[in-house]
C-alpha cells in the first residue's frame, strides 16, 4: 500500500455509485447528493443487473474518479464489474473514493473518509481536484470477486451469525441496535463464541503456495522462511485461514497488520488461538499486536486452502456462502483510493 501525491485526473470527473439496498444509503442521502452531483453522474442500485450497467457505462464515460457508497461489499460489488470490463488494461482504471455509508467501513476508515454531511465535502473536493493524495492497493480474486480481504472459518461464520441475529431481532423495536456494531457484538455472544467453545476440534485445514513463493513471518512480520510455489504451507486445525492486501476489517479492527508492507503480495493469516485467549486479549487483538504461537502469518501472491468439512466464506464482510476448498490470488491489477487520512490527522 503507498500513498502519494498525484495530479488528478483529466478533467477530474466524479462519479457516484450508490447501493440503494444498503441500510445508510436512505432516500435522505440520495437526496443530499442529488444537490452537489450532475444527475448523469449519480447512480442507484438494486440489483447485480444494475451494478453490471452502471459499471458499463463508467467505463464507457472514463470516468477519473468513482466513490461507491454503501460499505466494503458495495465496493467489492462495482469494482469487480468494472475490472471484468478491462481486464486486460486496455481501458484506463478510474481511481475509486469510498463514502462512508455501510456498517463495518474497512477501506472508508482506511483512507480518511467522513461520515453524515461529510461525505459531500469529500465529493466536492474531488471533483474540484483538491484531494492530493491516493492509496494504491492490491486486491484478493476469490470467487470471481475482487475484494481488500476475504476470510474461511471464524470471521466468515460471525457474518453468517450477524446475518442471522438481525433477521431474527432486527424488525422490530430492536431494529435500530441489531445493526452494525451492536448486533455484532451480540453474534458473537449469542451464537458464534458458544458454538466455537462447544467444538471439540477444529477443522483440519491443508494450505499450499499457489503458483508465486510464499514468506513465513515472524511476530514482527520479518521473513524467517520460504517457500516454493505448490509448497504446502500448514497442515493442521484452525479456526480461521484469511487473506487481506489492507491491514483493516471493519470497525477498524486491525486483523492484518502486515498487508501491505510488500506490493504484489497478500497477507494470509491462519489461527488456531483458545476462544478463552481471545476473550481475554481482546485489546490487543482489535490493535493489531497481538501475538500467539499458534497464529501464522505469510505474505503470498496465491494459495489454495482445503478444509476437512464444509466451511463459510466471506469476502469483503459479506456472508458467501460454504465449501471444501477456496483461491485466494491477487487480481490481475491494483486500485488506487482517494486518500483523505493524511489531510485529517
Amino acid at each position: 500500500m503507498i500513498a502519494s501525491a498525484v495530479a488528478a485526473p483529466a478533467g477530474h470527473s466524479v462519479a457516484v455509485l450508490l447501493n440503494a439496498n444498503a441500510r445508510r444509503v436512505s432516500s435522505r442521502v440520495h437526496e443530499v447528493l442529488r444537490h452537489v452531483v450532475p444527475e448523469d453522474d449519480l447512480f442507484l442500485s438494486r440489483s447485480t443487473a444494475e451494478a453490471r450497467t452502471i459499471a458499463r457505462t463508467v467505463v464507457g464515460r472514463r470516468y477519473g474518479t468513482v466513490f461507491t457508497g454503501g460499505g466494503d461489499g458495495t465496493f467489492v460489488s462495482f469494482v469487480t464489474e468494472i475490472l471484468n470490463l478491462i481486464p486486460d488494461g486496455s481501458a484506463p482504471m478510474p481511481r475509486f473514493g469510498v463514502l462512508k455509508l455501510g456498517t463495518g467501513n474497512a477501506l472508508a476508515a482506511m483512507v480518511g473518509a467522513t461520515s453524515g454531511v461529510g461525505i459531500v465535502d469529500d465529493v466536492l473536493r474531488a471533483r474540484a481536484g483538491q484531494v492530493r493524495n491516493v492509496r494504491r492497493i492490491d486486491l484478493v480474486m476469490t470467487e470471481g470477486r475482487a475484494t481488500p480481504f476475504a476470510g474461511v472459518g471464524l470471521d466468515a461464520a460471525l457474518l453468517n451469525d450477524y446475518v442471522a441475529v438481525k433477521q431474527r431481532l432486527g424488525e422490530g423495536p430492536l431494529k435500530k441496535w441489531m445493526t452494525g456494531a451492536t448486533g455484532y457484538a451480540l453474534a458473537v455472544a449469542s451464537r458464534t463464541l458458544p458454538t466455537y467453545l462447544r467444538r471439540r476440534h477444529n477443522p483440519v485445514f491443508e494450505v499450499y503456495s499457489g503458483r508465486g513463493p510464499a514468506v513465513l513471518l515472524d511476530a514482527e512480520g520479518r521473513p524467517v522462511r520460504d517457500f516454493g510455489p505448490g509448497e504446502l504451507l500448514y497442515h493442521g486445525p484452525a479456526q480461521m485461514c484469511a487473506a487481506s492486501t489492507v491491514p483493516f476489517y471493519g470497525y477498524k479492527l486491525r486483523m492484518f497488520p502486515f498487508a501491505g508492507q510488500v506490493p504484489g503480495t497478500m497477507q494470509l493469516r491462519i489461527a488456531n488461538v483458545p476462544p478463552l485467549t481471545i476473550l481475554s486479549h481482546l485489546g490487543s487483538i482489535w490493535n493489531g499486536t497481538f501475538r500467539h504461537p499458534r497464529l501464522l502469518d505469510f505474505l503470498v501472491e496465491s494459495v489454495v486452502i482445503r478444509s476437512s468439512e464444509s466451511l463459510p466464506l466471506q469476502v469483503g464482510g459479506d456472508a458467501e456462502g460454504f465449501g471444501t476448498e477456496f483461491e485466494f490470488r491477487l487480481a490481475p491489477r491494483s486500485v488506487e483510493l482517494v486518500d483523505f487520512s493524511e489531510e485529517r490527522l
